[in-house]
């Protein structure tokens, strides 16, 4: 049980927002001309005024409305509207006007589609490679229920990076993830290894687990396969989502960073804003090259951020 102090934030985690400058104009005008929904807006991260100014955003498909109701989620759950036929091609016109190295793509959980919405995500993938051939692009995948079918239609469109976020440990995840289950996730990582993907994952903390279960969450993905990390600060969207039960001290963040890339990670960013994708421009720069993808992940200016805050709609 935590008691009010811990209502308070601390220090290294209040921002300032400024939704102005001719970045933040130009991301926020092509998202609302062509009807775009992004993880940014719908998942309150607390990076969007940054990054929409440096002219980056994470873009969300499959629509705004989530089948599943993750108790830490801050995108809006129920039943989704019909799926959009042009969205693949509203998002590849998006992405070429605003010239960009590297694109993440994330979505909602659609349970209600017999493919879960699996052939919308290859459109999309085809259709940006069409029309921007030298954007590389990162995928934060749900886990499709393990289904592997399912997985190698997203393969076979061949994204550059294909991420899968496990959200929290294991001991937490039957009462805080809607329907998903950590072996499932854990299995749907290493699948996508097995079929040559670069792979990466996300991890919250902060939300009742302890740095020991965190740890046994590293070495978990990383026995699976996982190959990029990022692990940042839950954050509470609204009175009616599970309670922050700590803030978890930047040092403490930096502890889990040096755990990983001594046991082999490629890359882990980890601080209390970081988010699935925050900027992916800066955060991957010393990210040696995976040469099996040939993704310089030195090269990377992008579009991405905070698809981990309380929003990856990857249960």
């Amino acid at each position: 049980m935590t008691d009010n102090r811990q209502n308070r934030k601390p220090d290294w985690l209040k921002i300032k927002l400024n939704h102005t400058g001719e970045k933040y104009t130009f991301v926020s005008k092509i998202v609302k001309e062509h009807g775009l929904n992004t993880i940014c807006g719908s998942g309150k991260c607390p990076n969007m005024s940054e990054c929409w100014s440096r002219g980056t955003a994470t873009f969300m498909i499959l629509g705004n409305i989530c089948t599943r109701a993750c108790k830490f989620c801050a995108t809006a759950s129920g039943k989704p509207l019909a799926v959009d036929t042009q969205e693949h091609l509203k998002l590849a016109r998006s992405i070429e006007l605003m010239e960009l190295k590297h694109c993440v793509i994330t979505s909602v959980d659609r349970d209600d589609l017999e493919d879960g919405g699996a052939e919308v995500w290859k459109l999309c993938i085809e259709a940006i490679r069409a029309s921007s051939p030298k954007t590389t692009i990162e995928v934060l995948i749900p886990d499709f229920d393990g289904k592997t079918e399912l997985l190698d239609i997203i393969l076979g469109a061949k994204p550059d990076i294909i991420g899968h976020n496990i959200e929290t440990v294991r001991r937490l995840t039957p009462s805080i993830r809607s329907r998903a289950k950590y072996n499932t996730s854990l299995e749907v990582i290493k699948y996508l290894k097995s079929k040559g993907a670069v792979t990466k994952s996300g991890l919250m903390v902060g939300i009742g687990e302890s740095d020991e279960e965190i740890i046994e969450t590293i070495n978990d993905l990383k026995e699976y396969g996982c190959q990029l990390l990022t692990i940042g600060q839950y954050l509470q969207p609204t009175t009616k989502h599970i309670a922050v039960d700590r803030y978890v001290h930047p040092s403490q963040f930096k502890a889990y960073k040096e755990h990983g890339l001594g046991i082999g990670f490629n890359y882990i960013e980890s601080a209390p804003l970081v988010r699935s994708s925050y900027m992916a421009d800066k955060a991957m720069q010393s990210t040696t090259q995976v040469t099996k993808q040939k993704v310089n992940l030195s090269d990377i200016s992008s579009l991405d951020i905070c698809t981990l805050n309380n929003s990856s709609c990857n249960k």
